[in-house]
């Protein structure tokens, strides 16, 4: 790319009619398609700019893993749709152009989360060297989806290697093809993970949107270290098709975005009825409102819900923390937004549902783990492992490629070790069924609350557990500058009610702002 042209790119489009201007970086879904239509942008230029930026910034955060190498042939391939559906649109009557229009997302581009299997040139790999050069057998089903609402798959991002159950060991972000993530705050804090590279890459500017996955808090944290948007949605909203899997009973797949209006431009993109997830996507389809989740988008969606606050374990702040008056301050807000608050409310066996050995979700993950990715791998059209068994083996024989050195994989061998869904992983499902049911859904239901709401993404295993949508929120920064995001989690289906507090919350706050890449952090006092 020319100099020039990076450098109006990284400031601004100028627009061919008059002297108007457009900023990619932090632009919205919304903005980008208005530029689009005002001939201020074009999808390749957009392409361009995120390649730079990745090429700029790759190397400091490690957030993407590929680049897809036919990105620009298909923002080349939406410049000329766009094109001849504006020469239609003006030369053509209302009646013929009936039915005929671009997706919502159409000359986006998408970063999805290296789990997420493309059909293409890109690879899908889970962050390991073991499934690098394996060839699936189609598109996942939220990228067929998203490929049907017009938008670019710009590439993989980066991860906690097998969705973080390789080990205990390995630190949120980190993969062996994607070395470690960085978050763009602070650049010796937490990223936080598995879907650590598709928060990274959205926060500092180097993608429109991304796709993340969320076993147990895998897009809520991430999106709360990085201070973007991330929607968990209810277990079978979206398809987990084609999808590197965890466990089919907590696993789904959500959008991490700037924004509450682009995630739930990209939430309507993906969701619906996927053959290959029958079973989930079947079930959740009734809670998919007709006309989509863009009609929540409503400043005042606050006024008139209900919102639970459980203090005792979420609200517990360090002594001195500012986040004990930036929560305070932000329950006043959605107090002024017209919501009631609920105050002390409790949980029952909350402390045992945040401890995954005490819960059952341990041992009932280890199990669902081997079994789906043992299906997973066999549906391959080529790989070069056919199972767990054979993923522990490439590892053991490439230790350099993997870092067997630095970081083990107990996870893996405990995985493997199992011997499917026997009594004693039937026992912890049903022990999860139940502390969900008489803790989360019990308080919900008792005081006909509409969310709960949590910083950061301290309730994650609360949701987890029984398949419930959370989203966050940007909600403030701590002492060093690291952010931390707000959490509205409700009941399986609730996701336009939630979609409403988000949006509302954040059109009163406006809290986010753009990375600084600070290469220090305070902890205890101290500067490191």
């Amino acid at each position: 790319m020319k100099p020039i042209l990076i450098v109006m790119l990284i400031i601004t489009i100028t627009g061919i009619h008059g002297y108007s201007t457009f900023s990619i970086k932090e632009a919205s879904i919304r903005d980008i398609q208005l530029a689009f239509a005002e001939n201020k942008l074009t999808s390749r230029r957009l392409v361009e700019f995120y390649i730079q930026e990745i090429e700029n910034l790759n190397h400091l955060l490690h957030a993407v893993i590929e680049v897809n190498p036919d990105v620009l042939h298909l923002a080349d391939k939406a410049d000329r749709e766009r094109r001849r559906y504006n020469r239609r649109d003006c030369s053509t009557s209302n009646s013929s152009r009936r039915g005929y229009k671009l997706g919502e997302l159409h000359g986006i581009p998408v970063l999805v989360k290296d789990t997420i299997s493309t059909k293409d040139k890109l690879n899908t790999t889970a962050g390991s060297f073991a499934l690098l050069g394996s060839v699936v057998p189609r598109d996942a089903g939220t990228v067929r989806k998203l490929r049907k609402s017009g938008a670019l798959i710009l590439g993989k991002a980066s991860l906690s290697e097998w969705a973080h159950v390789r080990s205990f060991g390995i630190p949120n972000g980190w993969s062996a093809r994607g070395g470690q993530g960085k978050n763009p705050y602070v650049l010796s804090a937490d990223p936080c993970g598995s879907s650590s590279g598709s928060a990274i890459a959205v926060a500092a500017n180097m993608a429109s949107v991304s796709l993340g996955t969320e076993t147990d808090g895998s897009i809520l944290c991430p999106a709360s270290y990085n201070s973007v948007v991330g929607i968990k949605p209810t277990v079978g909203l979206t398809s987990r098709a084609g999808v590197v899997p965890v466990s089919p009973r907590q696993d789904t797949i959500g959008p991490i975005c700037r924004t509450v209006m682009d995630a739930v431009y990209v939430l309507d993109a993906i969701v619906g009825f996927d053959s290959l997830d029958c079973e989930a996507t079947g079930e959740a389809k009734k809670f998919i409102p007709i006309g989509g989740y863009k009609q929540f988008l409503k400043k005042d969606g606050l006024k008139g819900k209900r919102l639970g606050i459980v203090r005792n374990p979420f609200f517990n702040f360090a002594n001195g923390s500012n986040l004990y008056q930036v929560f305070e301050d932000h329950i006043d807000t959605l107090r002024r937004g017209g919501a009631e608050i609920v105050d002390n409310l409790e949980i029952e066996n909350v402390n045992v549902i945040l401890n995954p050995i005490q819960s059952g979700e341990f041992t009932a993950l280890l199990a669902e783990f081997k079994q789906s990715l043992n299906l997973y791998i066999k549906d391959l059209i080529v790989s070069p492992v056919r199972s767990l068994a054979d993923i522990i083996a490439f590892n053991k024989k490439n230790p350099h490629l993997e870092k067997m050195d630095v970081f083990d994989q107990d996870l893996l061998v405990m995985s493997e070790s199992t011997s499917g869904m026997g009594k004693e992983q039937r026992d912890a499902v049903e022990k999860l069924e139940k502390l969900s049911r008489d803790g989360f859904m019990r308080m919900m239901m008792e005081y006909k609350l509409d969310a709960m709401v949590s910083p950061g993404w301290s309730a994650a295993s609360v949701l987890a557990i029984g398949g419930y949508p959370g989203i966050s929120v940007p909600a403030g920064y701590d002492d060093s500058g690291t952010p931390v995001g707000i959490c509205f989690g409700g009941v399986r289906g609730s996701e336009a009610k939630l979609i409403e507090i988000a949006y509302s919350f954040e059109q009163m706050t406006m809290v986010r702002k753009p990375p600084s890449f600070k290469t220090s952090k305070f902890i205890k006092g101290h500067v490191i």
